[in-house]
């Protein structure tokens, strides 16, 4: 970033929510507009969010407004403001085109019965008054300005029609204009009703309790600290920590889970989510702006302006194609009389045909709305897509490469046997045991901790106890010192072929053994186990069935490794790798076997993420690290989405072609039709709004994809 980037990005940002945002080249154009207004450091128009930001000073609704009348965007009026929001049936566009098509038939009518020329005629210019207004609205400022957009080329090419004696196609013309517009303003709407979605999730107020006063505020004056109380069956407006009540939250809304999660104090819970059957005093631990429904929004918001590498090509066609079309128009005009004796009437219908066909509309929107659809659907289902390019790499891996801890497995190591030696009783050990670990914050030491209470066995009196990273800890109870942790610290080398044998089988089972002893002898061998996750078998093999190559990176012994990789189906596996080691496995998977997504924590295996093609975080919901440092992230931990989200993305570079595919098809056959004369004004329509909408509704079909 540079500098001046950076003093633009330190000012605070406006956001306006818009509405009539349906073309995206006229979006870009209307960001060079505000770009341009007085007081604004930089502006930036997010068309799949509808939202526009600008740095600098707040300009008024109104200016932004006639900023964007060129094309009819203008400032969303939310319920409650300035009035209610129109339903779509009474916006102007509408009613105008539905004046145009009665006009219209009252001509056709008028001149079915032959009724006088001129009656005839002042019904077709009335139709095309009524159907063309608004596109003339915004087309003459384009033309002064000499803009050619889509309304400025329909408004040259209605004109012209008029001009050379086409009263009917003229009117025809605007009024398949106007309801193109209509359809394209429905179908924009329908592929950004995911995020719509999304905005609508959390309530606007909230009822809290603060210093003995219950209250009901809007969601921005609470406070972190507030207490949240919450009813059965209502949502939840902000982010927090149970402190009263028991009950079950349904969080589809941030992880995609389909079955409510029981819930009690001390427990986080998420704004956006349903209370259950019970009634919860929840204490408010973030701000409205920093709950992670919050996050998830803005971050949706900002995938969706991260352009998938697809649409530079897009968007480096469509800045050279409009020019192109605009001098084969005038080319139409002028050698079509003078070369080849064509009638000068004749040739201006066909340029003027062609004008129309002159805006890359369809070819520009081919990839965003697909985009929007498919990041809003993942939204939706619990996986959060931080961007086109991530959407568009994830369906194109060679290799997934997973963690085993807390990713194949729960996370949640347990105690599966005590193994004492050496005469050693079992209550003591695992009281020695419990009192050395429950100094320690690590998985495997409070699953001994988590057994002997469940036994009712009291922890030994410890002291002196100090932690050796990577090897376990020590600490001296009774009197002796005693050691705990990884086997390779605390055994010989000479180790008695009784208790190898016994290590081996352990580990053989896929267990992970700790060893416990005195400065005499061993005194036990504690063998813990991390269950694989219901879903891991069924994500390993459907990833296999869709021609990807799985494979399992992990710091455990490897008889661990291998145990757990045969449980859930991957054959390849890597054992005893530190964080480093992992980086140079991606590297080296990477180089081998093409394109890899690293599938982990979002934490410990952060520089393995990083180096993949695309990193993909477990359980990102409350987790601020697995949300900023992944590409991907799965909210619930669940490894069924992963196959959804490649299904996903698969689908969506597939609709993607497609719709590339059809624009320039529509665009190039009407440029062919000109040659033989088939290119009617009315055909030019069709070929350019109608490609746009089948591009939007195509589009649309990737918000019909579940998991």
């Amino acid at each position: 970033m540079s500098e001046g980037e950076a003093g633009v990005q330190s000012e605070v940002a406006v956001v306006y929510r818009l509405t009539g945002l349906t073309c995206a080249d006229c979006a870009a154009k209307f960001e060079q507009e505000v770009k341009k207004a007085p007081g604004v450091s930089d502006a930036r128009v997010n068309f799949g969010a509808s939202k526009l930001t600008i740095w600098g000073e707040e300009l008024s609704r109104e200016h932004v407004n006639r900023l964007g009348a060129f094309d009819g965007i203008r400032v969303k009026e939310e319920p409650g403001e300035d009035g209610q929001v129109l339903p779509w049936y009474r916006e102007r566009q509408v009613l105008f085109t539905g004046g145009s098509l009665l006009l219209i038939l009252f001509a056709l009518g008028a001149k079915g019965v032959d009724a006088p020329q001129p009656l005839v005629t002042g019904l077709f210019l009335a139709a095309v008054i009524t159907g063309g207004w608004e596109t003339a609205r915004k087309g003459l400022p384009g033309l002064i300005r000499l803009r050619f957009d889509m309304n400025a080329l329909m408004t040259v090419a209605v004109a012209g029609a008029i001009g050379i004696g086409y009263w009917d196609e003229a009117a025809v013309v605007a009024f398949l204009f106007g309801v193109s517009e209509t359809l394209q303003i429905y179908t924009s709407g329908k592929a950004r009703s995911s995020l719509r979605a999304l905005l609508d999730l959390a309530p606007r107020k909230a009822r809290i309790r603060r210093q003995g006063e219950a209250l009901i505020l809007p969601v921005e004056e609470v406070e972190v600290g507030d207490i949240l109380l919450l009813r059965p069956g209502e949502k939840l407006a902000m982010d927090g920590r149970i402190t009263v009540g028991v009950s079950s939250i349904n969080q589809a809304a941030i992880t995609g889970e389909s079955v409510p999660v029981p819930k009690e104090t001390g427990d986080e819970v998420f704004a956006g989510t349903l209370n259950g059957e019970g009634f919860l005093e929840v204490e408010v631990t973030k701000r409205a702006e920093e709950t992670t429904l919050s996050k998830i929004i803005s971050m949706v918001e900002e995938a969706q302006e991260k352009r998938a590498p697809v649409q530079a090509f897009v968007d480096r066609f469509a800045k050279i194609y409009t020019p192109v079309i605009l001098l084969f128009s005038l080319s139409v005009f002028l050698i079509k009389p003078l070369v080849f004796g064509v009638a000068w009437t004749g040739a201006l219908y066909d340029a003027l045909a062609l004008l129309i066909v002159a805006c890359p509309c369809a070819l520009v929107v081919s990839t965003p709305m697909a985009m929007v659809s498919a990041i809003g659907n993942a939204a939706r289902n619990g996986v959060l897509i931080k961007g086109g390019i991530h959407l568009e790499t994830v369906g194109a891996l060679d290799v997934v490469a997973f963690d085993k801890t807390g990713t194949l497995t729960r996370g949640e190591p347990v105690v599966k046997e005590v193994v004492p030696f050496h005469g050693a009783d079992r209550n003591q050990v695992l009281a020695i045991a419990a009192g050395m670990e429950s100094m320690s914050e690590h998985p495997l030491a409070q699953a001994v901790v988590h057994m002997a209470e469940a036994e009712g066995i009291v922890p030994a009196n410890v002291k002196e106890f100090q932690a050796q990273p990577g090897r376990g800890a020590e600490a001296v109870v009774d009197g002796r010192l005693h050691r705990i942790g990884s086997p390779r610290w605390i055994l010989p080398e000479d180790i008695s072929g009784e208790i190898q044998e016994r290590m081996e089988s352990l580990e053989d089972r896929g267990y992970t053994v700790v060893c416990l002893d005195a400065p005499d002898r061993l005194l036990a061998v504690f063998a813990l186990a991390d269950e694989v996750r219901d879903t891991s078998r069924e994500a390993v093999q459907v990833l296999k069935q869709a021609g990807m190559h799985p494979v399992m990176l992990t710091g455990d012994h490897h008889r661990t490794a291998r145990a757990i990789a045969a449980e859930v189906g991957i054959d390849d596996y890597r054992g005893e790798l530190l964080p480093q080691d992992k980086l140079e496995a991606v590297q080296e998977l990477k180089s081998s076997r093409g394109r890899i997504a690293m599938v982990g924590d979002g934490i410990n295996d952060a520089p393995a993420m990083a180096a993949a093609d695309t990193g993909i975080a477990m359980g990102g919901a409350g987790t601020d690290t697995a949300l900023e440092t992944s590409d991907i992230v799965l909210m619930a931990d669940d490894l069924a989405k992963l196959p959804f989200t490649i299904r996903l993305s698969r689908a969506a570079r597939g609709i993607i072609r497609q719709n590339i595919t059809l624009s320039l098809l529509a665009k190039f056959l009407a440029v062919f039709f000109v040659f033989p004369g088939w290119l009617t004004l009315w055909l030019a329509i069709f070929a350019d709004m109608g490609a746009t909408i089948l591009v939007t509704l195509n589009s649309i079909r990737l918000l019909k994809i579940n998991p």
